[in-house]
């Protein structure tokens, strides 16, 4: 409270300044053109030097502007052109603008400050609105989604505002967290999810965003430290711009079609395979429908997103406002989400320009129903020959397997209506965020070249949503009984949780020009607190009609789980006669995660950069704009994925249900939980070399990158030895990992006229890891840690990690085939030749992880038109089908408890029975799952202003998700599954909610 109050006493404070008044002022007139052919040139800043006045010029390239009659100077700048600083002449003025290649000049924002993208040394990607991907764009990461060299962006699927999957050079550990640090104008955002919200990205308006940052070496996110291991992303949202308010508004329609089903048996197919294979019994369970049950649960749905922007300057205060809102229908029904937004960005410069503050606040609202996405297996497995309505009232009027022996009158294990899952279930939740920051930047009076850095900033969210399913729904139905023996149906339940990120930052930085010694000193240190607070509130649990289940309430009302960090930070850059550069940077911090003896982890990293083109033996190469030889060296660290207290030995409150009679009275029993008292952190050390390259005015650009990095202390839930701890599993250390990869990004425009141009972008990276050690166990035939729980069997797991392996190996039995190619139900190689098949004959056998992913992306713009697409690839990653595995065979179609279900199309080739479980684990089930998908194709007309020349009006249209090329068989080849957490992982395919086929009309006005 006492940050938030700070906050609007800054920002009232502002309000307070006065504003010397302006002297008498004079008009001056004129037209910016380009020097090369002499066009028009819109949207020119001319300004007057050292002050806050200025516009911009139409789109004649005209611009009128009234100045003060003592001013002397114009500054005349635009993106894309060399800035010119003009004396002020009476009468009509004629500027003209030369284009320079702005690539290398531009500014990157870094970790604690920015740098001229020429000047970097460690490996940085920045990406602005020009590289952001079109269309229907929900959630920030959807922006950049192929168009980085090492960074791999997966969507976890088809529903509305769904997360992704963000690796940077493929993670760097096991089952701790792999996801990047994420950083919005300055907040670091926790990685925890938010009650009520799939995604706490999604809360993010992407129309807010102006540019990102990836930060991939250790050289680049050394500075962030204990969270740098799996690189940095920084988000800077828009800002305010100099002149008269400018408005904008953006609106779009979209409409979501399913794509590609799972392949199940058609209701013929179906009907035929009963007939040949079932008994009388069998058969005359079969109805006389022909129910598609995907096409049921799907359906072409429509969404709307719009965006109102106000953007100017109010004396010395450049500021942006902007709301949006978003309304999304999901393909599977009666998925929703609904998002409001606002955006405030002041920029108050203070005190002659001494003092210059940065105020931000996103704040969103928004409203989801989420599906039942058991829905979506349920289709999968329902018999395709019973119709969806059953003709009567009960059970919500849905067709269902009835067992009148049962006491709730359906039979137990039988799947449900996959349609009366949907519809007779309401999950519904409100989640409320705002992502606030005040950043001073003081320029010291009596030294100009020392500033004083504060950063203020939270971040609060709360989740709290209802989940109600009538007594009538099939799904629940008398699902508890109370004290008296009456049953009760349906469902009545609540959650809700709060989530606080309070960050205080304030560091020194100096720069110098040493002009005499042909040097640039860039020295930077200083201080940060971060704390991390979450209220998990917990209820009983209620029947529809309000009755509450026996043992349902809580041990406790709520829980406050928080961790947090300190940091002490340094960096310092060094450029010497603008060819050499160095970096060095140290960072110290303090965990409440880890014991007093581990808390504390030190985070060095150095680099150093050749501008090869810069030397005298290359000046004279006209044709080479820019060669840089980048290397560096850097330690990370990890401390996400682990319990707050796990280092502690602690006594907590038993369940409710588990209570001891003392005397004839009941007590609550308090109980010792798992712990781990030496855990330390998980570090990794990074290697970097790379060569950046420009060409031709840098019409051609790019980098080759090598990097190798080793995961030391590795962090992974374990299995405990019975009697040596007080849980069954625990995050420990255990090994160490190698990661290690090539990168190569190319960038080009091999046409640029007056009337035309095109741009084309392609990277490629190849990643590729290797565990090194494991202490999990001292037996020498451990195999390694086995994880990854598939449907089928009792207890089985797919992947493993051993000792030499790449991490999430396929664990599995070597599959025999016939003469004609198809596998022979339950026989498999037996590979250690003692003449049985057992455990001992399992083997790794591919991996979940792409070895090769690429991105290309095109953009031709030809007078008024523009248009382009974007593709995506991966090369030599497996999944495994589980939907072919546990659906696949007589077994599962032909139940022997007395109903049918249907399966995958595949037992038509496999003709398994489904005896016995070892075929669960066959390596039939590993497919190869490598694809080429077209992301996205738009094309768009700027009509220029209209009106009466008052309003900008540009028109586009796109299809996202156009089309995969593949050899998998299920329904999608791009999978994460994710796992109770820290378990995410991916190479499971249990029957994804399919990815829609967008397609979307855009309308821009800018006034």
């Amino acid at each position: 409270m006492n940050l938030k109050r700070l906050l609007v006493a800054v920002t009232l404070a502002l309000f307070a300044f006065s504003v010397p008044a302006l002297a008498q002022n004079k008009e001056v007139t004129g037209k910016v053109t380009d020097v090369k052919d002499g066009s028009p040139l819109a949207g020119v800043t001319v300004a007057i030097k050292g002050t806050q006045i200025a516009t911009a010029t139409d789109a004649n390239g005209l611009f009128k502007l009234k100045v003060p009659a003592d001013a002397k100077t114009l500054t005349i700048s635009s993106i894309g052109f060399a800035t010119r600083e003009v004396p002020v002449e009476a009468g009509e003025m004629s500027i003209g603008l030369s284009a320079i290649s702005t690539s290398l000049n531009e500014v990157v924002v870094i970790g604690y400050g920015t740098s001229r993208k020429k000047d970097l040394t460690g490996s940085v990607i920045n990406l602005t609105a020009k590289d952001f991907n079109k269309g229907s764009i929900t959630t920030p990461e959807q922006l950049i989604m192929g168009k980085a060299a090492g960074v791999q962006i997966t969507s976890n699927g088809g529903a509305p505002g769904a997360g992704s999957t963000i690796r940077i050079r493929g993670g760097a550990s096991l089952n701790a967290s792999n996801d990047p640090l994420i950083v919005i104008d300055g907040v670091p955002l926790s990685n925890n999810q938010i009650s009520g919200q799939a995604n706490p990205l999604s809360l993010i308006n992407p129309d807010d965003i102006a540019s990102f940052t990836v930060l991939k070496d250790a050289s680049a996110t050394a500075i962030y430290g204990a969270r740098g291991s799996n690189g940095v992303i920084i988000i800077t949202t828009k800002t305010g711009s100099t002149g008269k308010p400018k408005f904008s508004f953006t609106s779009q329609l979209s409409v979501y079609t399913p794509t590609k089903e799972v392949p199940v048996l058609t209701p013929t197919q179906f009907r035929a395979y009963v007939n040949a294979n079932g008994n009388a019994t069998q058969k005359a369970l079969m109805g006389n429908a022909n129910t598609d049950w995907q096409k049921e649960i799907y359906h072409t749905a429509l969404g709307q997103n719009n965006e109102l922007s106000m953007s100017g300057s109010l004396k010395n205060m450049p500021y942006r406002i902007s709301a949006g809102f978003l309304n999304q229908d999901g393909i599977l029904k009666t998925d929703n989400l609904k998002r409001t937004s606002l955006s405030i960005n002041l920029n108050p410069h203070l005190f002659d320009n001494h003092l210059n503050i940065q105020l931000s606040v996103l704040g969103t609202y928004s409203q989801s129903r989420f599906a039942n996405q058991g829905a979506i297996g349920a289709a999968v497995n329902f018999d395709p020959t019973q119709p969806v309505y059953s003709g009567s009232n009960r059970f919500g009027g849905y067709w269902e397997w009835l067992d009148p022996t049962s006491i709730s009158g359906l039979k137990g294990l039988a799947p449900r209506n996959p349609l009366g899952l949907l519809m007779m279930r309401e999950d519904k939740s409100t989640v409320q965020r705002s992502i606030g920051s005040a950043q001073f930047d003081y320029k010291v009076h009596f030294l100009p070249d020392l500033h004083a850095k504060l950063n203020l900033s939270y971040d609060i969210s709360q989740g709290e949503g209802t989940i109600y399913v009538p007594d009538s729904a099939a799904a629940s139905y008398k699902r508890f009984v109370d004290g008296n023996g009456n049953y009760h149906s349906g469902v009545n339940d609540h959650y809700k949780q709060t989530n606080s990120n309070t960050f205080l930052q304030f560091y020194l930085n100096y720069v110098k020009d040493l002009k005499s010694i042909r040097s640039r000193i860039d020295v930077m240190g200083g201080y940060e607190y971060n704390d991390y607070l979450t209220t998990n509130y917990y209820y009983a649990d209620y029947s529809a009609n309000g009755v509450k289940a026996p043992n349902s309430d809580p041990t406790y009302p709520f829980d406050k789980p928080e961790n947090t960090i300190l940091s002490y930070f340094g960096r310092l850059n060094y450029t010497y006669a603008d060819k050499y550069l160095l970096t060095a940077t140290f960072r110290r911090d303090g965990s409440s995660r880890f014991s007093p003896n581990n808390r504390w982890g030190n985070f060095p990293s150095v680099a150093v950069a050749w501008k090869i083109n810069q030397e005298n033996f290359l000046k004279n190469v006209n044709a080479l704009s820019d060669l840089k030889l980048r290397a560096s060296y850097g330690i990370t660290g990890q401390q996400d994925g682990i319990g707050n207290y796990d280092y502690i030995s602690y006594y907590g409150l038993s369940n409710a249900t588990a209570q001891y009679d003392f005397g004839g009275t009941y007590y609550q029993m308090f109980r010792p939980g798992g712990y781990y008292a030496n855990r330390k952190w998980e570090q990794t050390a990074t290697s970097n070399i790379a060569l950046d390259y420009g060409f031709l005015n840098n019409r051609i650009t790019g980098s080759i990158e090598y990097y190798y990095r080793k995961t030391t202390n590795l962090l992974n839930l374990i299995n405990q030895p019975a009697g040596t701890n007080f849980s069954n599993q625990i995050v420990a250390n255990v090994g160490d990992m190698e990661n290690k990869g090539l990168e190569f990004t190319i960038n080009a425009t091999p046409v640029r006229t007056k009337d035309l141009e095109w741009n084309v972008g392609f990277n490629i990276t190849y990643n590729t890891n290797k565990i090194t050690k494991l202490t999990i166990s001292n037996d020498p035939n451990y195999p390694g840690n086995l994880y990854g729980g598939i449907s089928g069997g009792t207890g089985n797991t797919i992947l493993i990690n051993s000792v030499g392996y790449p991490r999430g190996s396929f664990y599995v039995y070597k599959q025999i085939y016939d003469k004609s190619g198809k596998p022979i139900e339950n026989l498999f190689a037996d590979l250690n030749r003692d003449g049985i098949i057992t455990a001992s004959d399992l083997y790794r056998y591919k991996y979940a992880d792409p070895r090769v992913f690429l991105g290309f992306n095109t953009n031709l713009n030809y007078k008024k038109w523009n248009g382009g697409f974007s593709m995506r690839a991966n090369l030599g990653n497996y999944l495994y089908n589980n939907v072919a595995s546990s659906t696949g065979t007589m077994k599962n179609i032909l139940n022997p408890l007395g109903y049918l279900s249907n399966g995958s199309s595949d037992v038509l080739n496999t003709n398994f029975t489904g005896n016995g479980t070892n075929y669960y684990l066959s390596d039939y089930y590993v497919q190869n799952a490598s694809f080429l998908r077209m992301d996205n194709i738009f094309i768009g007309y700027n009509f220029g202003k209209v009106f009466k020349n008052t309003v900008g009006l540009r028109l586009g249209a796109s299809v996202q998700n156009v089309f995969v090329i593949t050899d998998y068989k299920g329904a999608d080849p791009e999978i994460n599954y994710q796992g109770t957490y820290p378990q995410t992982y991916s190479g499971i395919d249990n029957s994804l909610y399919i990815r829609p086929r967008t397609f979307v009309l855009n309308l821009n006005l800018d006034f």
